[in-house]
């Protein structure tokens, strides 16, 4: 049976154990569509009203999907490949991080490119809007994390403070803090307007590569190379749970919009076998292995594993309105997933 662990979180978990199977999770993902993609996908994201996905991998391109058909709306063409994607509060723009340094800002409407900022001295791996939609966070292999002014263009602040590889940077709902994740095995918290970090999160071993707010701005979700996904209390720094599986790293990590659920993305032993087999017709064992897993947030408990992408899972996204979820891998395919929910009794 679910405890109450975080009293912020009012929410109840089925009390079938993980080890029983997952017929009476809570929440269900099965596959409703995969998108035609050529290409491996890094990035993922839905536009506010959830009509539309974004996505960026290799290719020299940020796509604009249309969820209700899977059909290809738009193109917007860079010179080299899009590291990152993520879409404005107010869903007017997409910006992408590359391999060149540059950060893009498109208009989703018209697919015009609105503005370059020019800074970083190296590939920039992530990218962020503030939920007021005024600025745009940076960051990457140059390790400084930057602050655009989306009006003028102009370059607001640069945050020093990782000694490595920069891989994520996250806003939190109140637009207050910024949160980043680094090869450097930390995350740090920053004020907005400030220029130094707050608090500095130790506990992964390994590089972070991913963060989550949850909807409520509490609690920050942090995945990395350690394979293992750690929950923090924001206000304290607090360590408060780890998520642990059998995969070899975390490259994805979002909550559900009612806080209620985590998904995270990665690999096992058994994807990495299946992807060998599938490129060079040698078996390295496994089959095809589970490569996401969604969690319960309130007691940490393993709900459902998924094992349709046969590599690592890059990017995660759940839809505003929570009915569908969405994934992007490096087997070059992107899966959009129906969530069916059963209602429990919370204790």
């Amino acid at each position: 049976m679910c405890g109450v662990l975080f009293p912020i979180l009012l929410v109840g978990c089925s009390k079938k154990k993980a080890s029983d199977g997952f017929a009476s999770s809570p929440i269900v993902a099965t596959v409703e569509r995969v998108l035609p993609q050529h290409e491996r996908m890094w990035s993922i994201a839905f536009t506010p009203d959830g009509q539309y996905l974004a996505t960026a991998g290799v290719e020299p391109a940020v796509k604009i999907w249309r969820v209700s058909d899977g059909s290809l709306v738009r193109s917007l063409q860079q010179p080299v490949g899009a590291t990152w994607v993520r879409v404005s509060a107010d869903g007017q723009y997409v910006s992408s991080g590359s391999y060149d340094g540059i950060v893009r800002l498109w208009r989703i409407t018209s697919g015009a490119l609105v503005r370059s900022f020019i800074g970083h001295s190296k590939t920039v791996w992530t990218v962020a809007f503030s939920p007021d939609g005024h600025l745009l966070a940076s960051a990457g292999e140059d390790k400084v994390i930057r602050i655009w002014n989306l009006e003028n263009g102009k370059l607001e602040r640069e945050l020093p403070g990782h000694s490595l590889t920069v891989w994520a940077v996250q806003f939190s709902p109140d637009g207050k803090l910024l949160a980043s994740g680094s090869f450097d095995h930390t995350v740090k918290l920053w004020t907005v307007d400030g220029s130094a970090p707050v608090r500095t999160l130790n506990g992964h071993t390994e590089a972070v590569v991913e963060l989550a707010f949850s909807p409520d701005g509490h609690l920050l979700a942090s995945g990395g190379d350690d394979a293992q996904v750690r929950i923090w209390q924001v206000a304290s720094g607090r360590q408060l749970r780890v998520l642990n599986h059998k995969f070899h790293h975390v490259d994805a990590v979002a909550f559900s919009p009612d806080g209620k659920y985590l998904a995270s993305g990665g690999r096992d032993k058994g994807a990495l076998g299946e992807l060998v087999q599938n490129l060079f017709g040698e078996s390295h064992g496994g089959g095809k292995g589970e490569t996401m897993w969604l969690w319960c947030v309130r007691d940490g408990r393993l709900l459902q594993a998924l094992s349709e992408h046969s590599n690592d899972v890059h990017g995660i996204a759940f839809s505003p309105d929570g009915k569908r979820m969405a994934s992007a891998s490096e087997d070059r395919s992107v899966i959009i997933w129906n969530l069916k929910y059963r209602l429990t009794n919370p204790r």
